[in-house]
């Protein structure tokens, strides 16, 4: 698997904005689907965003018009901004990258990291009310 160096996370209170960010190698960030999922302590994992290598989006339910995901190319990044953080966010994000899936056309679905090429080391990132 190959590595993805993350950056940021920390604690904030309720109504914070934190940023993720997660540098890849030139082939990881060729890869098709690059995002991230969280898993909170004691809970499965959760797919929060995933961009796919056409600039199209996906958001977990819980963090639309919250969460931004993006990438910079030149910089081979991928960033997570996070606005308005709710305590229900807390949980350790990682990013990864992952090739698509196929259904009449590419595509990139939020469960993308189960299919993981490559991955980050975990940031951890806690809210408090």
């Amino acid at each position: 698997l190959d590595q993805l160096l993350q950056s940021g996370g920390g604690s904030v209170q309720s109504g914070g904005s934190l940023r993720l960010s997660c540098a890849a190698s030139d082939y990881t960030f060729s890869l098709y689907c690059l995002g991230w999922f969280r898993q909170a302590p004691g809970e499965e994992r959760e797919g929060v965003a995933v961009t796919d290598a056409d600039g199209r989006t996906t958001y977990a339910d819980s963090v639309k018009g919250r969460f931004t995901i993006s990438q910079d190319s030149v910089k081979k990044t991928l960033y997570l901004q996070m606005e308005n953080l709710k305590p229900e966010d807390t949980a350790k994000y990682y990013c990864a990258a992952a090739g698509p899936q196929y259904s009449g056309g590419y595509y990139c679905p939020l469960s993308f990291y189960k299919t993981p090429k490559a991955g980050g080391q975990g940031a951890l990132v806690t809210v408090s009310s």
